[in-house]
């Protein structure tokens, strides 16, 4: 049973607004809130730091580094793996994580098909033993090039994990890799001849004529028939977008161009970039700066994509050197995605909401998670 909790002297980052005041928690969510401070003894101090909502995480590929922490290595304590991985994860302030497992490979990591099955069975053992901090969900990242695809969609999409499915076409010549100096640049660790890369596009290219359309049609068809969220990744022409509202697609994943995010915003699609794009100011594939599209209004949702930690300093980022208002880019970590993938009971801090909280103390600009909370119950 989670105890009666009170927070006072705390600046809270609601939905509108930053305001101080004080918030009391039981029975697992916000219970009242106060614009004055609390003479309940015992109430907790947070002597003049933030108190923002729990952040909802949509793509992190954190859980494959663990259970794959060297090139070839992996490691045989799955679940082991994943307590590591989410222990990093409530320590950056994710109470909700979307853990995004590759559903087919690329030329980055061939190892990825052996990943999936190990992440899902150590997924289900962790929540089904209610040993984790954050709550965790599955997000599919489909490879439509994979000839293998659906085989490897219809071993687990009717998992009850899954709450989100994107569609990704990595292939070399378009998308993420227009720029095929840039693709190169990427896998340099390969160190590939011109002729040994001609072979790697031309044969990942015959897989995109061959699989691509076909798989893309039966993803998406078993996606709409269970009701799953769908994003499209790296949209990067127009032409990706609108195939994309067509389809029905609502979130647009790490659009690559500044026309593409426009297009996005135009057709109401929700836009989702990198928090470490943000961090580092730009794409570490040569693509759109993610600062960018802020400065354009074209960015809803951020996520750490590699970095867990990436997500609360990119929403400090954007408040503290673009001058957003802090309840907006907190916002992008939390309610905007929660909203995005039906999550109506999180993501900000209100009466009747899940206690997912979040005590954030700011240093030298730098965000420090001083604890966290979800359901009320501290796990940070």
């Amino acid at each position: 049973m989670n105890q009666e909790m009170i927070f006072t002297n705390a600046r809270l980052v609601l939905r509108d607004e930053v305001r101080n005041g004080s918030v009391q928690v039981g029975n697992g969510v916000v219970s009242g809130m106060d614009s004055s401070a609390s003479a309940v003894a015992g109430a907790e101090d947070f002597e003049g730091d933030y108190l923002i909502p729990g952040l909802v995480e949509l793509h992190t590929d954190h859980l494959e580094t663990h259970l794959m922490p060297r090139p070839g290595v992996v490691w045989p304590l799955e679940l082991a793996a994943l307590l590591s991985h989410d222990a990093q994860v409530a320590g950056a302030g994710i109470t909700t994580v979307f853990d995004s497992l590759c559903v087919g490979v690329t030329v980055a990591n061939t190892d990825r098909r052996a990943l999936l099955d190990k992440s899902v069975r150590a997924l289900e053992s962790g929540c089904g033993k209610d040993i984790l901090r954050a709550e965790h969900f599955l997000h599919l990242r489909c490879e439509v090039a994979e000839p293998e695809l659906v085989d490897m969609f219809d071993a687990h999409v009717d998992n009850p994990l899954v709450r989100l499915v994107s569609v990704m076409d990595h292939t070399p010549g378009q998308r993420q890799w227009t720029d095929i100096g840039k693709f190169r640049q990427y896998h340099q660790r390969k160190s590939w001849n011109d002729e040994e890369l001609r072979e790697v596009v031309d044969e990942r290219k015959r897989l995109h004529a061959a699989h691509a359309e076909p798989n893309r049609r039966a993803v998406l068809e078993r996606c709409r028939e269970r009701g799953l969220t769908i994003a499209s990744h790296d949209d990067t022409l127009p032409e990706h977008v609108h195939e994309a509202v067509v389809e029905g697609i609502g979130v647009s994943e790490f659009p690559t161009t500044l026309e593409a995010a426009r297009e996005a915003r135009k057709a109401g699609m929700l836009v989702v970039m990198g928090a470490p794009n943000v961090v580092r100011g730009e794409s570490h594939s040569g693509n759109v700066s993610a600062l960018e599209l802020a400065r354009e209004g074209l960015l809803d949702i951020l996520s750490s994509d590699y970095l867990p930690q990436s997500m609360i300093c990119g929403a400090f980022t954007l408040h503290h050197r673009e001058g957003l208002p802090l309840h907006e880019t907190v916002a992008m970590v939390s309610v905007n995605p929660a909203r995005a993938v039906g999550l109506d009971d999180r993501g900000e801090i209100g009466v009747g909401k899940s206690a997912d909280l979040v005590r954030v103390r700011v240093v030298d600009e730098v965000p420090v998670v001083m604890a966290a909370w979800r359901r009320g119950r501290r796990v940070c």
